[in-house]
């Protein structure tokens, strides 16, 4: 039980004791020092590419709402120890029976986009959380049916590319709120002001309200508890299977969400639209200090690693590297070190120290014999 309640104050915390950071808070460190040292790097390194401007910095996130939806739902179900890798093509189904529906030949107001995109994502959760908490069936095999089910249907329900035409979707697609005390002045003497997109503000309100659950509700304290000692938190009156069935559920929602964020990004419905995003969800919220081991991880700390992501999209194709797959490369060789950080970190809290990583028979005898 004292295991299992240090995990749940270190996870919610990023400060630990008076002995000093905790695994969550030097994690998160690390993630923010990381995106500050790449941002302002790229600022100096780019300066004829106007990268220092205020609305280059928002359209980080503006560009990646969605993404940040995705994240933060694998922050829920990493954290209790389990994961999901449909929601990428949750995303794609969300978006082509959006399209699909919202289509010229279509009367159906854009209205029902959100309610439709919601129930998706909740029925993926439901089914998914019930077979993993209840039936205990591996997370990754159920989700993993999850992503095939989810791609197979998108290609059921239109094998083309699927444009939307609907007018009110796409006022909502292209609206901005500026941010009049944010700009800059172009060369030719007009404000270049930033702004945020629906989806961008949709995302901020999301994740706020996901900090605010994550760190003082039952609920949120629940999920770091199942995540970091299962039998002690059933000890302690948790409802594990339940905990883990409504992590899925949300998982679920927030990848409804984010399909509906990514449909008004890129308004169309595309049998591709979505492909490799879990990757790209579970590369953020690792980045950003979630342990795939469970019961460590902040919503902020999604939020940096959504942001790290985003900046190393527009990073590359700066320094002459046009191949659309090397983002992905680079986000995978961050994933791996902080991976790596994170056996160190798990190596140390159970020994009390940092060990040799090397085995046994690769560690060189220094003690001469006698």
């Amino acid at each position: 039980m004292r295991d299992s309640k240090k995990t749940t104050i270190s996870a919610s915390s990023p400060l630990g004791k008076r002995s000093g950071l905790s695994n969550t808070g030097i994690l998160l460190l690390i993630t923010v020092s990381l995106f500050v040292i790449l941002y302002v790097s790229s600022t100096i390194l780019f300066k004829d590419s106007n990268f220092a401007k205020y609305s280059v910095f928002f359209n980080l996130i503006n560009n990646k709402a969605y993404l940040l939806m995705l994240a933060l739902g694998l922050t829920v179900v990493l954290i209790t120890g389990s994961i999901d890798i449909s929601v990428g093509s949750v995303t794609g189904l969300v978006s082509m029976v959006i399209a699909t529906m919202l289509s010229s030949q279509s009367n159906i107001s854009a209205i029902w986009a959100i309610p439709i995109s919601l129930l998706i994502g909740v029925a993926f959760g439901i089914v998914q959380g019930y077979l993993v908490s209840y039936m205990e069936i591996q997370p990754f095999i159920v989700t993993l049916s999850g992503l095939f089910f989810a791609r197979g249907m998108i290609s059921v329900i239109n094998p083309k590319s699927v444009p939307i035409s609907d007018k009110l979707f796409m006022s909502w697609s292209s609206a901005k709120v500026y941010i009049p005390f944010l700009y800059n002045e172009r060369k030719n003497g007009t404000m270049d002001v930033a702004y945020l997109t629906p989806a961008a503000i949709t995302a901020i309100a999301v994740l706020i309200i996901m900090i605010i659950v994550m760190k003082k509700t039952k609920f949120g304290r629940s999920l770091y508890s199942v995540g970091g000692n299962p039998q002690s938190a059933l000890l302690m009156g948790v409802n594990v299977k339940r905990i883990k069935f409504m992590a899925h559920v949300l998982c679920g929602l927030l990848a409804g969400i984010g399909g509906l964020l990514y449909t008004l990004f890129a308004p169309s419905g595309n049998p591709q639209n979505g492909y490799g995003y879990e990757i790209d969800a579970i590369s953020s919220s690792v980045i950003g200090g979630v342990m795939l081991s469970g019961g460590v991880g902040l919503p902020i700390g999604t939020l940096f690693g959504v942001l790290i992501n985003s900046l190393i999209e527009r990073v590359v194709p700066l320094l002459g590297i046009v191949d659309a797959s090397w983002p992905r490369i680079i986000s995978s060789a961050f994933l791996f070190v902080f991976i790596v950080l994170q056996s160190l970190f798990a190596s140390a809290g159970h020994k009390g120290s940092f060990k040799p990583v090397l085995p046994q028979w690769m560690r060189f005898n220094l003690k001469k014999k006698n």
